[in-house]
């Protein structure tokens, strides 16, 4: 093992455990309404919940646009510059938090409207919605906080941050629940506790480990800023290619029935378990090629791109694997619904194929954020979400959940595709 190779572990590892404990707390969150004696509170939670993701997940450049700039003056040692991004982050952050909070109604209205949930649930949905929304600005300045630890090749901060707010989470919601007698309420008020209580904890982590960089004097950023926005703005505009994609194979797929809904459901989770561990590596891409790229040193670069391709084959090769021996009998676990189970078998080969067909984009992504080349980011998501939209009406007719799976793949492999040859012409 390489010197490269301990790097990226140091910086991945971290980053999968942070991922893996997101839908563990999922998990619980549905085993305390499911036992509240009604189907319309996990329905309520599983809507507010994609209601919020959706959100957030539109505003992930918080994130990501952080993390490469602050990667590449890392790379400079340019850490006065560090901390006025990070400052310009937060100011971002909580204008776009103060956004939400104030256009809260509306909003709430336009994603009810999308998502269109039973009458018998709306009123359930309206509540928790109105309680997590107050967790707007400790999310968006999480968002920007993780997205500097990792420029700061720091990856332990965010996993203890995020262990910790499941861990709170958890207590808090069933503290309100269970003690105060609440029900869609307490599963709320325990979200924007631990969201506040991780705000909390990244920021004494902050303070305690670098609170010298803070004490200098502020630098100014003018043309950082316009970088800072630039980044931003493709990033906001790729994510919106994703959500896009996502929405539309779900609702593609809900056409075809409830049972393939479900099948398509069960296959996507092959996929996120898939994504979590690549993503991983992904920002190991991010921290190193953005303070390589920032430090201006091709090889040690070139050779971080190298190993961490080496690392995706060696994903790859294990998930193709334990899919084709495992896939279904991992399916059992999640149902026991004959007729779902007896449906995944004829799809279940398309989850074979997933690691192999997104493992280049899930690296290049990381890359690409860390050395902020997001104008190359956006245009292979618009390209790639081109043909997958082009597949899924164009196959999906003759060829039912088939030609819509075979379109998600092509999106997968169209994404790596053009990065790699994008990256081929920007190279240092």
């Amino acid at each position: 093992m390489t010197g490269t190779d301990r790097d990226i572990l140091k910086i991945a590892l971290p980053a999968i455990v942070t991922n893996i404990t997101v839908p563990l707390l999922g998990l619980v969150d549905t085993a305390i309404v499911g036992h509240m004696g009604s189907a319309t509170y996990m329905a309520a939670i599983a809507v507010g919940s994609m209601m919020f993701n959706l959100v957030y997940w539109v505003f992930g450049f918080l994130r990501m646009g952080t993390s490469g700039m602050t990667a590449q003056a890392c790379g400079r040692r340019d850490y006065g510059e560090a901390a006025a991004l990070l400052r310009q982050s937060a100011r971002v952050a909580l204008t776009v938090a103060l956004l939400i909070v104030l256009l809260q109604v509306p909003l709430r209205e336009l994603l009810l409207w999308f998502i269109g949930p039973t009458a018998d649930v709306r009123p359930h949905v309206v509540s928790y919605y109105s309680v997590v929304v107050w967790g707007a600005p400790a999310m968006l300045l999480l968002f920007g906080l993780t997205g500097w630890f990792i420029g700061m090749q720091d990856t332990r901060l965010p996993m203890a941050v995020s262990v910790m707010q499941n861990v709170v989470n958890i207590l808090a919601s069933l503290l309100f629940v269970y003690g105060f007698g609440m029900k869609v309420e307490g599963v709320a008020l325990g979200t924007v506790v631990a969201q506040y209580a991780g705000l909390a904890a990244a920021l004494a982590l902050l303070w305690r480990y670098y609170r010298r960089l803070f004490g200098r004097p502020r630098k100014p950023l003018a043309q950082k800023t316009v970088q800072f926005l630039r980044v931003n703005r493709d990033i906001f505009l790729r994510t919106l290619c994703l959500v896009g994609v996502n929405l539309y194979f779900t609702a593609v797929g809900a056409r075809q029935g409830a049972t393939i809904l479900a099948v398509n459901a069960l296959l996507m989770q092959l996929y996120l378990l898939f994504s979590y561990v690549l993503d991983g590596f992904a920002y190991a891409g991010e921290a190193l090629g953005g303070r390589y790229w920032g430090a201006g040193d091709a090889g040690a670069y070139r050779a971080t791109v190298r190993r961490l391709f080496g690392w995706g084959a060696v994903v790859t090769l294990l998930f193709t694997a334990v899919y084709v021996a495992g896939g279904m009998p991992f399916l059992h676990l999640l149902t026991d619904e004959p007729q779902v189970v007896s449906a995944a078998r004829a799809y279940v080969w398309w989850a074979w194929l997933i690691p192999a067909a997104g493992v280049a984009a899930f690296i290049w992504d990381g890359i690409f954020i860390g050395t902020t080349q997001t104008r190359g980011m956006l245009l292979s998501s618009a390209l790639a979400a081109v043909v997958f939209f082009a597949g899924a009406v164009l196959l999906t007719g003759p060829m039912g959940n088939h030609g819509l799976w075979l379109s998600m793949l092509l999106y997968l492999l169209v994404r790596g595709v053009v990065q790699t040859v994008l990256h081929r012409r920007t190279r240092p």
